[in-house]
């Protein structure tokens, strides 16, 4: 008989989390509040918040396996759903623990782990007192719901704490040291339910707006940055619990040093790529990690990759266009999310291009990003 993945969130990445477990037979069902999601093509939905707790206990009753792609799922319905015995990975305490950024931090300095320091706020006064400690300027940060550069605020000076706090809210805040860095780096770390640790080659993401707009691999860094980054983020993925993918997100400073910024618990922007450019891609890992499959080779089987996000520039329903031209582009691959909808930076999908160097793959991804629209 078949085996049912179960996925909280049924969003491009549990679209192509499906498009990874049935090849190797699965029966894949989403859940999604969003009618005809973009996972839906490939999976059976059950429409349904993934915050809603008897949502997520109807639904994960029906699956042999579960896993979600969305952090802003239940994380205490996932607990009570791990404490009866289902089988769930990651385990959802790292959920709630990811969930809390600032919680995130002081991990990272309980297990020797380089990190920006940081403060627990509760107060402009408290704000003050930290930023006496490691000075201007400093990033003020929402603890909860912060993604795609949402939830910070820069402070430059003490005359921009009034406009931060009005921003983020007056509760919740950490502080955290601003680390001037030279480069963004991801590394995709992979984990199994015996412990056993793969890596993917380190990648440089590029960034605008606080979203990921290119994806470089292998990252051009030295060979030395590149096994520190892999050392810290196979390290952090050790003290984490459960099985699956963890991308471990990190900035290295001016002066060659890698700091660790935060990790999200599923599969991720920054290892899309993997599709076309690895022998076992990212989500095809995932699924093998969560249902006791083996490992598969995280190797590059190309000698690079270049990823680009296809973001929205407007707002109104999807057209394609372009996609002919794009793909006549060598080593050009394409992928489209199905959202009905594009909205200003919604990522609608993305594009791959492999080819014997960066500077070539780069080339071709710009000229087929230039190309594409919808």
């Amino acid at each position: 008989m078949e085996q049912t993945l179960g996925i909280i969130g049924g969003g491009q990445l549990g679209r192509m989390l499906a498009l990874a477990a049935i090849p190797l037979g699965f029966k894949v069902s989403v859940l999604d509040p969003t009618p005809n999601c973009p996972a839906s093509v490939c999976a059976l939905q059950t429409l349904g918040s993934f915050k809603d707790a008897a949502a997520i206990k109807q639904f994960a009753s029906q699956q042999d396996f579960l896993t979600f792609e969305i952090e802003s799922a239940n994380a205490q319905a996932l607990l009570s759903l791990q404490q009866d015995g289902k089988n769930l990975n990651p385990q959802p305490q790292m959920l709630a623990l990811i969930k809390d950024k600032f919680a995130q931090k002081i991990f990272y300095q309980q297990h020797a782990i380089p990190c920006a320091q940081s403060y627990k706020v509760d107060s402009k006064n408290e704000i003050v007192r930290a930023a006496d400690k490691i000075g201007y300027p400093f990033l003020l940060k929402a603890r909860f719901d912060a993604y795609d550069g949402r939830g910070n605020a820069l402070v430059r000076s003490a005359a921009d704490i009034d406009d931060a706090m009005a921003k983020l809210g007056a509760n919740n805040l950490y502080v955290e040291q601003f680390v001037p860095f030279v480069k963004e780096l991801a590394v995709i770390v992979a984990r199994d339910s015996q412990n056993n640790i793969r890596s993917y080659p380190v990648v440089e993401t590029i960034h605008e707006n606080n979203i990921c707009h290119t994806v470089l691999c292998p990252a051009p860094i030295s060979v030395e940055q590149s096994e520190q980054a892999t050392q810290f983020a196979e390290q952090l993925v050790s003290h984490l619990e459960g099985a699956g993918v963890f991308a471990v997100e990190m900035f290295l400073s001016a002066q060659g040093e890698i700091i660790v910024n935060e990790v999200a618990p599923r599969v991720h922007n920054s290892g899309h790529h993997t599709l076309e450019a690895n022998v076992t891609s990212q989500f095809e890992q995932h699924v093998r990690a969560v249902t006791g499959l083996p490992l598969g080779d995280p190797s590059l089987k190309v000698p690079a990759a270049v990823m680009m996000n296809i973001l929205g520039e407007r707002a109104g329903d999807a057209n394609i266009e372009g996609l002919d031209a794009a793909l006549a582009i060598d080593g050009v691959s394409v992928h489209f999310y199905g959202k009905a909808q594009t909205k200003l930076e919604r990522k609608m999908g993305h594009i791959t291009v492999v080819a014997s160097d960066l500077a070539t793959a780069q080339a071709n991804a710009l000229q087929a990003k230039k190309l594409l629209k919808i």
